[in-house]
């Protein structure tokens, strides 16, 4: 079973300590089954003191890394200063204990630590957008990114602020197990199986007021609509709005066009049926709404770089490899 060991730091935030462990211990496989085993450390297997009012107890100390498949490392309260030690003794010798090939996550803030370890140089990274100035003065050698929820990088991954770590572990369980494992996940922890955007939505926007119309409803629809041409001025009329006055508030609540988001929306529904399903290339293009496979195609080496038989086929394959193998 694959083991993710969350490492959990002085000055821990508890919502993000917690984020693993709900996500990867949900997963589960068609018979029940769990498909993670999460187990949380320190570095001496001791209390840990938490950004809040209360301690935590753990009962493994830095040993667990060196038998980690995945390690996650959350936030931590880190201070405004740039001259912090990120990678003291302790911690470094802690790192060292990890097994070639171990998969490294870090949420938020945590990303100084895998920066300052050299963990990400020549690397895309990311972190919460409030400190990505600072943390590319002081990592330069790390092409920060900081208008995505996450980076998946192959054997590092860094998310941005609190609940973007929730996002990039849905989409790990969707990389390792497929769209069902994760939409299930998502179910049963009434999450987003994927949420569409980055972090600029979130910046300085003003909340909606309530009585305000909002576009949502016509995202649900649409969802069910994918297989048909959708025009600008049809998802406008369904949400009893003008056009313009569409287009705007779509933008401010998605951060992203209405045909941005459509084509995504496609995009992913593809992938599902390519993961999931037996249906021939052409059929999936129009279920999708790109009406020819070559459209198909097109769209997809645009959005993740290969064509939907080399992505059926790398998916399938890697699913049957990370089910046989023993971790």
């Amino acid at each position: 079973m694959h083991r993710v060991v969350v490492l959990a730091l002085e000055g821990v935030y508890p919502f993000e300590l917690s984020i693993p462990v709900r996500i990867f211990g949900t997963a589960r496989d068609g018979d029940g089954d769990p498909l993670y085993e999460v187990v949380t450390c320190g570095l001496d297997g001791g209390p840990i003191r938490t950004s809040a009012d209360f301690a935590v107890a753990v009962e493994h100390g830095a040993e667990a890394l060196g038998t980690a498949d995945t390690l996650v490392i959350p936030p931590f309260v880190c201070g405004p200063t740039e001259d912090r030690t990120w990678l003291p003794d302790e911690l470094a010798e802690a790192l060292g204990r990890l097994r070639p090939g171990t998969r490294i996550v870090s949420i938020c803030t945590a990303s100084y630590v895998l920066a300052a370890a050299g963990l990400l140089d020549g690397r895309t990274a990311t972190t919460h957008w409030n400190e990505a100035d600072r943390f590319q003065r002081m990592f330069p050698q790390v092409r920060v990114d900081p208008d995505v929820l996450f980076v998946d990088d192959g054997d590092v991954l860094t998310a941005a602020g609190v609940a973007a770590g929730v996002d990039l572990c849905m989409h790990l369980v969707r990389r390792d197990h497929g769209s069902e494992v994760a939409n299930r996940v998502a179910r049963l922890c009434v999450v987003p199986p994927w949420r569409d955007g980055g972090q600029a939505q979130f910046i300085e926007r003003p909340v909606p007021e309530s009585s305000a119309a909002t576009t949502s409803a016509t995202r649900d629809w649409a969802l069910g609509q994918l297989h048909r041409p959708l025009a600008l001025a049809e998802l406008a009329e369904h949400a009893r709005m003008s056009v313009r006055t569409f287009s705007r508030r779509f933008r401010d609540e998605v951060g992203m066009t209405p045909g941005q988001w459509l084509t995504q929306q496609r995009v992913e529904h593809a992938r599902r049926l390519l993961e999931s399903t037996d249906l021939p290339v052409d059929r999936i293009a129009g279920e999708a709404g790109f009406g020819t496979a070559a459209s198909l195609r097109q769209h997809l080496t645009v959005a993740i770089g290969v064509s939907p038989m080399t992505y059926r086929h790398t998916f399938r394959t890697s699913r049957d490899t990370s089910t046989s193998v023993p971790h």
